[in-house]
């Protein structure tokens, strides 16, 4: 069975929102590891408390840090 997973970048009250980003690239390598198939990321513009307003900037950097999973993103 393959799996996915979609990541929100949710921010946090008192917290930086890079570090929204940062745990996302984070989660892609853990997703990776355990065997995911895909990696989505939500594609929300402007919404409050989610830090993805571009996926594909963050795509790219959860491409620089993985190898073989697949990336897409989705709203």
């Amino acid at each position: 069975m393959r799996l996915s997973l979609l990541d929100r970048s949710r921010t946090r009250a008192g917290h930086p929102e890079a570090a929204a980003l940062t745990h996302t690239v984070e989660r892609a390598v853990a997703a990776e590891r355990l065997g995911y198939s895909r990696f989505w990321v939500a594609e929300h513009h402007a919404v409050p408390g989610i830090a993805s307003g571009a996926p594909a900037v963050l795509l790219a950097a959860v491409g620089a840090r993985t190898a073989r999973i697949r990336l897409g993103s989705g709203g």
